[in-house]
This record gives C-alpha cells, sequence and structure tokens, in this order.
C-alpha cells in the first residue's frame, strides 16, 4: 500500500513539473523569399594545388571555324616541346584520366612518358564533334574530286600547329611539334603528313586507318564488316556521346543471319546516316574508296618528317594502314625517315598494358617497352634536340620466341621487291599440308548462308568483352566442322621461321555465282605442354584474312563467278614473323564465311550484296582444288632460323 502511495504520489509530481515547464505555442513566422537558385552563373574549382595548367581554347581554321582544344602542361614549365592528337572521341574526355591534382593522373596512361619529360600535350576535338563547330565528315577525304572544300584534316593540322607555335597563343612552347594518336587518331596523323607545317617535326601514326575498303575498318577485299555497323550509328547519329541502336537479341550471330546487312540497317534507322548510304552506293573500289587510299597519297607526296609507325600482330580493326603506307614510302626512297614496329597487340593495345593478350604473355609489358624505349627516345630527338637515337627500319616482335627481331629492312621475303621470294606450302590429299607440289585432286564442302562458320564460339555478341583478342581465339572452336577445310603437315622435326607478308593462292571452283574465302595461317601447338597444359593442342592462327570472289578479276568491277569453272583467288594476308617450332604443326584453315563479323555472301552474284534479298542467299558446293594445273598453296615467307 505504501508503495503504491509512493508511485501515484511521484506520478502527480511529475506531471506539475512537465506542466510547469511547457512553453506557451507561439505563431508559426513567415517564410523568407525562396532564392533565386542554387547554381551560380559561374563556378570554378581551386586550382591552387594543381601541378598543372589546364586551358581549354577555340582554335580558328582558315575558313573561320573554330575547333575545340584543351592544353596541358606542367606550371613553371618553359620552352617545352608539343605533343598533338587530333580525335573525334572528346578531347576533354581524352585528356581528363581522372579528377586529380597531379598532371601525371589526370593525363591517360600513354601520356605519362610525356608528362615526366616535360612536354605541353594538346588534344582537339575534329571538326564538328564534340566542342568544334564545323560539319563531321566521316574520315573526311583530302581536298579535291571528293572534297570540293577548301579544308580537310591537312589544313586543320596545318592551321592547328600554327596557332600553337605562335608565342603570342602558348609562350611556354618551343616552337616543335610531334603529332600521335591510334586508330582514328592516327588517321588524323597520316593527313597532317600530306602537307605537313614546317614545326611538325616528328609523326607516330598507330594502327591508323588508311584504306577502309581493302583491308582497315569498313571492308577486308570487299566482305563488309558488320562488327563496325555499332560504331557508325554512335559516332554519326550524335555530335557527342551517343548510343547505337541495339541489334536485337543478344546474340548477334542470330541478329545478323535474319537479313542482309542493308535490311538490319533500315529496320534500325540507318537510312537516316549519310555516311551509311554512301557505303551502300559504294560497294565496289570505285573512286570513292581509292580516292580517299591514304597510302597511295602518301607515296605520291611524301614527307620529310621522321615517322615511326606502327601495327599490332593481332590488330582486329586497322591492321592495313601502317604497313602498307610505310611499303609505299619505302618504295618511294623515302626509307631514311620511315620506321616501322609491329607487336604482340590487339587493336590500340600500344595505349594501355601489353603485357599479354588471350592466353598468351609476352616477356614484359611490351606496350610500355614500344612506348619509353621506342616513342619517346624518337621525339625526344627532333623536339628536344636530343640525344639521337638509332631505331632500326623496322622493330617486329617475335610471336613464338617472344623476344623484339630489330631488322635493317623488312619486310625479310615477299611476293615481290624483297630479297628472299616467298616459298609455296600446298593443300595435300588426305587434309595434308607441304612444300612439295600435290597429286591433282579436290577437296569439296556445302557453304550455306543460313548456317555460316561464326568467327567466335557461340553466342557471339559484339559487346561480350571478346572483340579485343578474337585473333588469337583457338581455332579448335570451328576444326571439324564439315564446312572448315583443314590441311596439316606432320609434326615439325626442325623450326620453320617466316618473316613477312604470306599470300594465299587458293584455286577453287563453286556450284554458285558468287563467294567468300577465308584462308587462315595456324600454329597447332604441342598436344601436351607440360609449362601450360592448357595450350596442348592449341590452335594459334597467326595470320587470316577473307576475300570476296566477286572482285577476284577487278576491284573495281565485280563480276559473278563462273559456275562449276575453276577460279584463282589470290591476295595477301597480315604480316607476321613468327617460328613454328620443332614439335609443333602448321596448318591451313579455308573457309566460306566469318560471321557475323564479316556479312554474309548469299553466293548468288547480285549488283550489291548490301540489298540481298532473302531468296538470294542459296547455299553452294565449293570445290578446293589441289595440285596439277591448279596447286593451291599458302605462300609463306620463309627465311633461315637463327
Amino acid at each position: 500500500m505504501r508503495l503504491r502511495f509512493a508511485l501515484i504520489a511521484a506520478s502527480f509530481l511529475s506531471t506539475v513539473a512537465f506542466a510547469q515547464v511547457t512553453p506557451t505555442p507561439t505563431a508559426t513566422p513567415a517564410p523568407a523569399a525562396m532564392p533565386a537558385g542554387d547554381i551560380p552563373a559561374k563556378f570554378t574549382p581551386p586550382t591552387a594545388e594543381q601541378d598543372y595548367v589546364k586551358r581549354e581554347v577555340m582554335i580558328p581554321m582558315r575558313d573561320g571555324t573554330k575547333l575545340y582544344t584543351v592544353i596541358v602542361y606542367a606550371k613553371g614549365l618553359t620552352n617545352a616541346p608539343i605533343v598533338l592528337t587530333r580525335t573525334p572521341y572528346n578531347a576533354k574526355g581524352r585528356a581528363n584520366r581522372m579528377d586529380s591534382s597531379s598532371e601525371l593522373s589526370t593525363l591517360p596512361l600513354s601520356d605519362e612518358m610525356f608528362v615526366k619529360a616535360g612536354y605541353i600535350r594538346v588534344y582537339q576535338d575534329i571538326r564538328g564533334k564534340y566542342g568544334s563547330e564545323g560539319d563531321y565528315v566521316v574520315t573526311r577525304p583530302v581536298i579535291g574530286p571528293l572534297n570540293q572544300t577548301n579544308v580537310d584534316h591537312t589544313t586543320d593540322a596545318y592551321d592547328t600547329i600554327d596557332w600553337l607555335v605562335n608565342k603570342a597563343n602558348l609562350p611556354q612552347s618551343n616552337g616543335k611539334v610531334g603529332m600521335i594518336g591510334s586508330s582514328y587518331e592516327g588517321f588524323t596523323v597520316v593527313m597532317a603528313l600530306l602537307h605537313p607545317h614546317p614545326a611538325l617535326k616528328v609523326a607516330a601514326p598507330q594502327s591508323p586507318m588508311v584504306d577502309g575498303w581493302m583491308g582497315d575498318d569498313w571492308f577486308h577485299y570487299g566482305a563488309f564488316r558488320l562488327t563496325n555497323i555499332g560504331w557508325l550509328g554512335s559516332q554519326t547519329g550524335y555530335k557527342g556521346d551517343g548510343k547505337a541502336p541495339p541489334s536485337g537479341g543478344y546474340d548477334d550471330y542470330d541478329n545478323f543471319r535474319k537479313i542482309s546487312a542493308g535490311d538490319w540497317a533500315k529496320k534500325s534507322g540507318y537510312d537516316q546516316l549519310p555516311y551509311w548510304n554512301r557505303m551502300v552506293q559504294h560497294p565496289a573500289y570505285d573512286g570513292f574508296w581509292s580516292g580517299q587510299a591514304l597510302d597511295a597519297q602518301l607515296a605520291a607526296s611524301p614527307s620529310d618528317v621522321p615517322t615511326l609507325w606502327e601495327q599490332g600482330l593481332w590488330d582486329q580493326e586497322d591492321m592495313w594502314g601502317a604497313i602498307h603506307s610505310y611499303e609505299a614510302l619505302v618504295k618511294a626512297g623515302h626509307a631514311s625517315n620511315n620506321f616501322i614496329v609491329m607487336g604482340p597487340w590487339r587493336h590500340s593495345q600500344i595505349n594501355r598494358e601489353g603485357r599479354s593478350l588471350g592466353p598468351f604473355n609476352w616477356n614484359g609489358d611490351t606496350a610500355q617497352q614500344y612506348r619509353e624505349d621506342m616513342v619517346l627516345p624518337f621525339f625526344n630527338q627532333y623536339l628536344k634536340d636530343g640525344p639521337a637515337v638509332t631505331l632500326p627500319a623496322a622493330a617486329i616482335y617475335n610471336t613464338a620466341e617472344n623476344h623484339w627481331d630489330h631488322f635493317s629492312s623488312w619486310p625479310l621475303a615477299c611476293e615481290s621487291g624483297c630479297a628472299t621470294p616467298l616459298t609455296p606450302i600446298y593443300l595435300q590429299a588426305d587434309k595434308g599440308l607441304g612444300f612439295g607440289k600435290a597429286a591433282s585432286g579436290d577437296d569439296s564442302y556445302v557453304a550455306d548462308p543460313a548456317n555460316p562458320v561464326p568467327h567466335l564460339p557461340r553466342p557471339v555478341n559484339f559487346d561480350d568483352g571478346r572483340w579485343g583478342d578474337w585473333l588469337v581465339q583457338d581455332q579448335r572452336s570451328v576444326d571439324g566442322r564439315t564446312d572448315v577445310m583443314s590441311y596439316e603437315t606432320p609434326v615439325l622435326t626442325k623450326t620453320v621461321k617466316v618473316s613477312g607478308v604470306p599470300m594465299a593462292d587458293i584455286f577453287a571452283k563453286t556450284t554458285g555465282t558468287d563467294g567468300d574465302f577465308v584462308v587462315k595461317l595456324i600454329d597447332v601447338y604441342p598436344d601436351e605442354v607440360a609449362s601450360n597444359p592448357k595450350m596442348g593442342g592449341y590452335q594459334l592462327a597467326i595470320s587470316l584474312d577473307i576475300f570476296r570472289g566477286r572482285y577476284r578479276n577487278s576491284f573495281a568491277n565485280p563480276t559473278a563467278i563462273p559456275a562449276g569453272k575453276v577460279q584463282e583467288y589470290k591476295f595477301r594476308l597480315p604480316a607476321v614473323n613468327h617460328e613454328f617450332l620443332p614439335g609443333h604443326r602448321i596448318m591451313v584453315q579455308v573457309q566460306s564465311s566469318l560471321f557475323p563479323l564479316y556479312d554474309r555472301n548469299p553466293q548468288t552474284f547480285v549488283p550489291n550484296i548490301f540489298l540481298a534479298k532473302p531468296g538470294d542467299y542459296r547455299k553452294a558446293t565449293v570445290s578446293i582444288e589441289r595440285g596439277g594445273s591448279a596447286p593451291s598453296a599458302v605462300l609463306l615467307p620463309v627465311v633461315p632460323a637463327q
């Protein structure tokens, strides 16, 4: 009872106390006036801690168009050389790897050597893209029949360099400029070499787009590369960033197998894109394409600018431009100022790490070796007055022995003009392969456009992460298909070294009136590889390409293949520097499709394959001839093994 009374009393006192301290409610104050907005007219992040200066300027061209340009250099830098890259891929983003007060962290990995060496780094949007004014034209042709204006990438590079070396505009410079860039950015370097500004002292075109029909981005010997169709949508559909139209389902093998490239593009809105329509109008190698072939234009108007050409031995996008430009300039008498590097890389891998490709590991970071041991000394010599360096005419990675080979001239063996002629390795009976001529015979298969040979194991999606290293994909994924002919030597007892430019020389007949021929030169590993068991039996393609049969007589004037009559299909394969080692085998594969990387050939001659209709796609029986008067072979650049 006492406890209950005490609790009641305590509760009463607590209530009284609460009542005594509770404030009297007051009126709600009137709201303050709404502020004008939370985004200031101009916001400038502090830069005091940055060790660099970043300027964004609009550089005027001769026609009044202004091009957006980013200039980056260390604070306090004076008398410094300039490295320029002209890009369709967003100069602002290219010059901003990450937000940092450190120039080394801000610029891309491939620029670290230039930062450490005290260079001014410049990125510029080409006309019509991102921050630049003007109209964008895909690989804008040089001034002439295909370009009736008074500007091109040659004049834009000239005007840009002229502005940069003017002390009033960039007092930090020493008046010397080098240009560097890969892929499209390599194309702009090549264009600048046609009529270079006097201040352009050195250049490094890397995997440049030089001939889009013969073997760079768009076609290979007339076969259209479907994988680049997305680039066209994203690049020309928008001035800045943009997405390509979806291809359909996940498996691009199915998406593109249902209809022709032209019908797919129309369904996806590509008929709104001027460049797509121009390509459809020019399926053959007519003046539209030959007039843009920069290797021929370089040879006709060679410059004295020291130039270091680069391409990857497994570049899946632009494997034509660098080697053909280098060869054309050497032939034109300009070997003394032109050099070439070919490393074990995919497209543009020289801007990243180069320790490996697919399952293959190299001797260190080969991309860093290229940048720091070749490019930087080369640029220092001509932009910083030394020290002088001696580069070999050609530095080619040996992809079997895993080291760099240096050559005073290259290729060592080729079809004509080399010290060593090519050596045929012939397709033999019973799927054999050898250096001796074969007995007459043939091997037949059915090529079906409804079931083309995939370039990668299905499902194939162009965005699935396999595009970069598909060329080193194990070819056992298709070996054994009835429409893939695989010819193989016995196990080698001694090394066969190849260094140069192979040629495919295939004699074949078909029941169709058109057709494609894919030829692969393959290194077959021993069944057991103790150091890496997963590599046992690996089939590594060291060189492969495709040829569209309608162009066997003329790239400009296609003709139907006479059904049932043997025809010769002779075409150049990508360059190699490789050794087939004892215990390995040499293999040659021949097939009629490489899909969906390349569009399907209907195997019925139609005027324009872009516009082929479903009824045009038909099966054909293809017979590969051997021996006698039709000795199918691959002509190898065999040279003595060291």
